[in-house]
This record gives structure tokens, C-alpha cells and sequence, in this order.
């Protein structure tokens, strides 16, 4: 059964939440405006951790001069600063690099907006520090930037992959976890659409407490099976994954609101960061499946363990909760 090869699954949670940790999920973020011909307005936003912040900037090299406003803030954890930019030539053309992004485990994510209505989108990480603005922009960059920052937020949200583990713990066969999954994946790209295009709205600590809520609901659900009670969840696991992965779109959309969109490129970005979201959400299940099932041709996994597992997860989901209801109040 399906449901025995996750006997591991909170283990693997917990061994991927350590690296997660070291790695900072949030990318820095440039936006550039042209403001006259070679004259730009910069605003740069750099993602602080305990009150720390990485000196990172950007730097246009030869013929360009970038002046730094005095106006700067720090707000929901990211400093936030301001520059002029002048330039001898055109900045299409130009290799913009991020100075000592190479030192840090960032990724910095840039959007250029020009006057005659061009746009750009590029993504730099720490050992691809630099680009070199092109003369025409692409839309195949924006996919390729898009579908890696979906990518990305899945595989680093540990909360939304348990979520998707405790799932698999009440789900029986191969063609329920086909509906089950793909119903989250309905349901989550409903809501991530409505609120990025502004007609719904959460605020962020109520939906991060309860997408915790909802896989420690699932995790007990998962208990009860094992305990012979059949309930909704168990009966038809896709209906849970629907419901709740409406709630999930509020977290996909809260972590986009923060990172931004190319304004004129919304809806091809918004398509291709969902898609990105749903490769790396299959990806771990079939790491999953895959490491568990290698591990069961080596040792006889007890009848016990997918309790075991569904315990593991509501623990971790338990402290979350906890702790994001104490993040709202206190």
C-alpha cells in the first residue's frame, strides 16, 4: 500500500527543514524605472534575518553612476533602499551584477521597466551574480524565472509539503492520490489567480496559522484511519484537498506579493510560478515514494509506522500552530 511507504515521511521533513534553514527563502528584489532617457529610479530590497542584514548591492559598472537616496525603511523584514541611476549610454546593453551575492545563499530577482513600455524580469542567485540586459526582452526569460521561483517556494515551504505528506497518509491507491492531488492543485491556483489579480484578499499571520491548522486536521485524520474510523477525509480525501487548498493559494499569494510580478508579463508569470509550484510539489512526492521504497527492500517497515508518521506531522504542524497564533497575538 501507498500508505505504508510513507512510513519515513516525518524524518524526511525533518531533515529537509535544517538545510531550509540555511538557505534564505526570500530573494532580494530590484526594481528599475526609467524616468527620462539614462535616468532611473531604483528601488533595491534586501530580506533581513535576526536584525541582520547582507551587504549586497547593485552595481552597473563603467559609464553608469548610482546614487543613493537617504530615504530608507525596514518593513516586514526587508531594508528597503533607494537610488538614482545615470548612464553615457542606454542601460539595454548594460551587465548589471549584484556585488557579494556570491557570499550569501540569496537570490535576487530584478524587474526593469523602461519608458517606451519595455520589461524585463531576470533572476540572479549566488553563483550567477550577473546579467547582461538585452536589447529586446524575452518572454521565455520571464517562464524560466517564474517557473524556478515556483519551484523554489514549494520545495522550501516545509509547511505546504507536509501538508501534502499528511494527505498521502489518509489517501489509498494511485488513482485517489491522482484526484486528491489535483484537486490541491485546483484549488490553490483559484485562490493564488483572485488574489494576485487584487478581487480577494487574507492577511498573511491569520493564513500561515491556519494552513499549520490544516495539516495537523489532516495529520489526525490520518490517526483515525489506522484506528478503523472512516471520516470525510478519509472517504473522500479530495474534497479536503480542495477545501484546504484554497487556503494554501493565500500562502502562495502572500509569498508572491512580497517577491512581485513583472507588471506587464502577470499573466504569463502568475501561469508559469504556479507550474513551477506543482512540478516541485510532485517532485517530493516521488522523492518520497521513491526513498521509501528503496528503504522498504531493505528492511520490513512495521505496521505501526504510518501512525508514526501521521504523529511526526501533526507534532511539527502542533508547534506551528502554537507558534503563528502567538506571532499574531503577542
Amino acid at each position: 500500500m501507498i500508505t505504508r511507504l510513507l512510513a519515513l515521511v516525518f524524518l524526511s521533513l525533518a531533515a529537509l527543514t535544517r538545510p531550509l534553514q540555511a538557505h534564505e527563502i526570500r530573494p532580494a528584489y530590484l526594481q528599475i524605472d526609467e524616468r527620462a532617457p539614462q535616468h532611473y529610479e531604483l528601488m533595491w530590497k534586501v530580506p533581513t534575518r535576526n536584525g541582520m542584514l547582507q551587504d549586497i548591492r547593485p552595481d552597473f559598472g563603467a559609464g553608469f553612476t548610482l546614487t543613493r537616496q537617504p530615504d530608507e525603511t525596514v518593513v516586514n523584514g526587508f531594508a528597503i533602499f533607494r537610488y538614482r541611476l545615470t548612464g553615457d549610454t542606454a542601460l539595454a546593453g548594460a551587465t548589471l551584477r549584484i556585488n557579494n551575492l556570491e557570499r550569501t545563499t540569496i537570490d535576487a530577482l530584478v524587474k526593469v521597466s523602461m519608458l517606451d513600455g519595455t520589461r524585463y524580469s531576470f533572476l540572479l542567485r549566488p553563483q550567477d551574480s550577473s546579467v547582461r540586459i538585452p536589447e529586446t526582452p524575452s518572454a521565455w526569460r520571464v517562464v524560466r524565472t517564474c517557473t524556478r521561483l515556483g519551484v523554489e517556494h514549494i520545495l522550501e515551504g516545509v509547511d505546504h509539503l507536509a501538508f501534502v505528506a499528511a494527505l498521502m497518509l489518509v489517501v489509498r491507491g494511485w488513482p485517489m492520490l491522482l484526484k486528491t492531488v489535483t484537486a490541491f492543485t485546483v484549488a490553490h491556483s483559484i485562490t493564488l489567480g483572485l488574489a494576485t489579480f487584487g478581487y480577494v484578499s487574507l492577511p498573511p499571520p491569520p493564513v500561515e496559522t491556519l494552513i499549520a491548522l490544516s495539516i495537523l486536521l489532516v495529520a489526525v485524520e490520518a490517526v483515525h484511519l489506522r484506528r478503523g474510523r472512516y471520516s470525510l477525509a478519509v472517504r473522500w480525501p479530495w474534497i479536503v484537498a480542495f477545501s484546504f487548498g484554497l487556503l494554501h493559494g493565500f500562502g502562495f499569494a502572500g509569498a508572491l506579493k512580497e517577491i512581485g510580478l513583472p507588471h506587464g508579463d502577470i499573466p504569463l508569470a502568475l501561469l508559469f510560478f504556479n507550474i513551477g509550484v506543482e512540478l516541485g510539489q510532485l517532485a517530493f512526492i516521488m522523492a518520497i515514494l521513491a526513498a521509501v521504497a528503496m528503504l522498504r527492500r531493505l528492511v520490513a517497515l512495521p505496521q505501526a509506522a504510518p501512525i508514526g508518521a501521521a504523529y511526526g506531522i501533526g507534532t511539527l504542524a502542533a508547534f506551528w500552530t502554537i507558534e503563528r497564533l502567538g506571532q499574531m497575538f503577542f
